[in-house]
């Protein structure tokens, strides 16, 4: 009896609190420094000590007056900062394989430029595969917001998402986007991460929250840091054995803010090397991914999930199959529900594409115009199994660094160098390769990049598809 009394009063006490407790809201908030418009996008400059616009009745008139310290129309003195803003919804949609046939998927779209009020909409359905690629430079301070749109097609499920920048060194715990120890995103919330870049290289970010399942079902980008170096000013001279002088057309006096040197611009490196090893004339992202047609179907269908019995047999690069990651970017996908990436967002690159596979593979090296050295940003995001990518007999790769470490030490007096050519490249999941294909001494023609495991050259049962691209130099 005494058991029951102390049960009955238990369950009274929790009635009661669950009555004072108040009503939960839920609402999109986006969190951007300088963003005078609620659409994540920062559009003024941002100071330590607030934010103004630059005009005439400031002291500083242009950037190139003082590039440091500047002073604002209120009177604040402060160093300016260099801010980026991105805004992403997750959700599902579908994709298209190379045999055509439609995976269910879980997402992330690229909403940055669309009105805060106006996100729930733009993001349904609006799933990206490979998720929107994130490029950002080293000494940005970065404002990522994740909204969670919800799932469209599958209305039962109550998912939480995140983001996880995955390699990112010391990560807050609250911004790791591991919900063991941090938060998730409930349906119609907002989350704004925080990264103080300081480490260059290839990245990547996917969902952690039941990360098995989320991985699988496509919550998977491409992220890389570019290194301070790209954006020393015009005719620093690097040293080193080969004698290095940067080229910057943007930052020609060494006065140009970091935030207005477009580090495209120029010379450009893959890590701070110090002596130009790691200088590139055009880069890609490769990302491996491979997708169990069986699981996403039964995700769809609302059956149980087969984890132990899960077999990849759509194997992809960038989010397609061949020959459709060979396909220009601005090829538009088969009209499948959910193909509508970023319905009316003309602010996103992927917004006039309309296609849930906006990623390209296709390696396209313009030799008569001066490219030669290619970067590949590699990484595998394959939750089953490692893989080998592997060129056509002929065209070298230099493998100059892993997991966002360059292979050898920096600076002038250098340090023990472990980079090394090859014509393959293994990855375990999770693993990112920056590899520099010298095509100066390549003829032009049509060569590829495949997968060394030859039972991934298909889309499931379609032969001549699956891990393989083209890398076409003129």
């Amino acid at each position: 009896m005494k058991n029951f009394t102390r049960y009955a009063l238990l369950a009274i006490l929790a009635l009661g609190l669950m009555g004072t407790a108040g009503t939960g809201f839920a609402a999109t908030f986006i969190q951007c420094p300088g963003d005078s418009t609620r659409d994540g996008v920062s559009d003024l400059d941002v100071f330590e000590g607030g934010q103004c616009s630059i005009t005439s009745s400031t002291v500083c008139s242009t950037d190139l007056d003082c590039p440091a310290i500047e002073t604002c129309e209120a009177g604040v003195d402060g160093f300016r900062r260099d801010v980026q803003c991105t805004h992403l919804t997750a959700g599902d949609g579908f994709t298209t394989m190379g045999d055509d046939r439609r995976l269910y998927m879980f997402g992330y779209a690229d909403v940055t430029g669309v009105p805060e009020s106006d996100v729930m909409d733009a993001g349904e359905l609006a799933h990206a595969s490979a998720a929107p690629t994130l490029i950002l430079d080293e000494g940005q301070e970065f404002y990522l917001t994740l909204t969670n749109v919800g799932m469209q097609i599958r209305p039962d499920l109550f998912d939480s998402h995140t983001v996880h920048f995955h390699g990112f060194p010391n990560a807050s715990i609250i911004f790791d986007g591991v919900p063991e120890n941090s938060i998730s995103i409930n349906q119609g919330s907002s989350q704004t991460y925080y990264y103080n870049l300081k480490d260059p290289g290839t990245y990547m970010y996917h969902c952690h929250v039941e990360a098995t399942e989320h991985m699988q079902m496509g919550m998977i980008g491409n992220l890389w840091v570019r290194p301070a170096q790209n954006k020393l000013e015009d005719g620093h001279e690097l040293g080193g054995p080969g004698g290095h002088v940067h080229n910057n057309p943007d930052n020609l006096d060494g006065l140009t803010h970091p935030a207005d040197d477009d580090a495209t611009l120029g010379d450009m490196y893959v890590y701070n090397d110090g002596d130009g090893e790691t200088r590139y004339d055009v880069e890609f992202p490769i990302q491996i991914t491979s997708w169990d047609s069986v699981f996403h179907q039964a995700s769809e269908d609302v059956q149980p999930l087969p984890f132990a019995g899960m077999l990849d047999d759509y194997g992809q690069l960038n989010g397609r199959g061949y020959p459709d990651s060979a396909n220009p970017l601005s090829l538009t996908f088969p009209d499948t529900p959910g193909s509508g990436a970023n319905p009316g967002n003309t602010a996103s690159p992927i917004g006039a594409l309309q296609t849930s596979q906006p990623v390209s593979s296709l390696i396209t090296v313009n030799k008569t115009g001066g490219e030669e050295l290619v970067l590949l940003r590699m990484n595998n995001v394959s939750i089953t199994r490692p893989f080998t990518l592997a060129t056509t007999l002929g065209v070298p790769m230099k493998v100059v660094g892993m997991d966002q470490r360059m292979l050898r030490g920096g600076g002038l007096t250098g340090g023990e160098d472990f980079m090394y050519e090859t014509n393959s490249v293994m990855m375990l999941g999770g693993e990112t390769v920056d590899v520099i294909v010298d095509v100066s001494t390549v003829l032009p023609g049509t060569y590829f990049l495949y997968s060394t495991d030859l039972n991934y050259l298909s889309n499931a049962q379609e032969d001549f598809g699956g891990i393989m691209t083209e890398i076409i130099i003129n």
